[in-house]
């Protein structure tokens, strides 16, 4: 496989798929950040999270329509603004989903695998009569295209640079609202001993329910990361909802650097195998290693020790 190459090809191969995966690890970590949180806390299994995923990116191609239609000038800013009304339109979907459907099932991970699953379905068709069954795409800025010459032998894309950005400061963002605000010292206190944190008087309701919209709404903005490395269908979601449970559990549930550091190997390992041989190969190859390391370290790459 590597008997083709100089070790000066090899080194440029690596470094150009590795910058080639960061949009694919950038929305590995915003799905797995969501799933992390909805996990972690409330032990629900969202099969339909990468519906809501799918819905940032239908919101992300309205807007883009919009700007281009009646705001053309402003088209270069218009993504700003399409990530915050992801967030916020599948954030509100979800809190509407729990209030509706999740509440009921707490404590029930096999029913919630199954209600979501069903939702999962109903949000397919829900897309498909809203925006049709073909698959659309969305035009980026201008400003968005084209590559950073390192070297002669090595471009990095410009959105892959973004992207990776954007992650970073939404990470930074979550970990400031999980460890540093009061709402995230209570929702630690719900993962740690959900009995205590209602006796002090947390409503461990609410909580839940913020915490969910949270995680769907990470999810909206996975989405608009998404449209940058693919067409949006109304199936688009499924393809992505095996493979971002796989870096929940390889990383550790509800662990922040697990989640983290899971994404970042899986998607670069991913990357890097597709350039030799075929994705399919790649994946396959992928999950065989996942796989192992979890049959040496059940609990994943970083476990989070709670109160039983």
């Amino acid at each position: 496989m590597f008997g083709d190459y100089s070790l000066g090809d090899l080194g440029s191969i690596f470094v150009m798929q590795g910058f080639a995966g960061l949009i694919l690890f950038s929305v590995y970590v915003l799905m797995a950040l969501g799933l992390a949180i909805i996990f972690g806390q409330m032990g629900v299994i969202n099969m339909a999270h990468g519906e809501f995923m799918i819905l940032g990116a239908y919101v992300t191609w309205m807007t883009s329509n919009l700007f281009q239609t009646y705001m053309p000038s402003l088209f270069g800013g218009y993504f700003f603004l399409a990530m915050i009304l992801a967030f916020v339109a599948s954030g509100a979907l979800g809190m509407l989903v729990e209030w509706v459907l999740i509440r009921h099932l707490y404590k029930r991970p096999l029913d919630t695998l199954l209600a979501t699953w069903g939702l999962s379905l109903m949000l397919q068709q829900a897309y498909r009569s809203v925006f049709g069954a073909r698959e659309v795409g969305v035009e980026l800025p201008q400003w968005m295209l084209g590559s950073l010459h390192v070297t002669d032998s090595i471009e990095v894309p410009i959105n892959g640079v973004f992207v990776m950005c954007l992650t970073v400061l939404i990470t930074i963002s979550v970990a400031y609202v999980l460890y540093m605000s009061r709402w995230g010292r209570q929702v630690r206190a719900v993962v740690q001993n959900r009995i205590m944190a209602g006796a002090v008087g947390i409503n461990t309701e609410k909580v839940d329910r913020y915490t969910f919209g949270l995680g769907c709404g990470i999810a909206g903005v996975a989405g608009s990361a998404f449209t940058m490395i693919g067409s949006t269908g109304p199936t688009s979601g499924q393809l992505y909802i095996v493979d971002t449970f796989l870096v929940v559990v390889f990383g550790g549930a509800a662990s922040l650097l697990g989640t983290i550091a899971s994404a970042f190997s899986i998607s670069q390992t991913q990357s890097t195998l597709e350039f030799f041989m075929s994705g399919s190969m790649a994946k396959v190859l992928t999950l065989l290693a996942v796989v192992g390391i979890l049959m040496l370290r059940p609990q994943g790459l970083f476990a989070l020790k709670v109160r039983k």
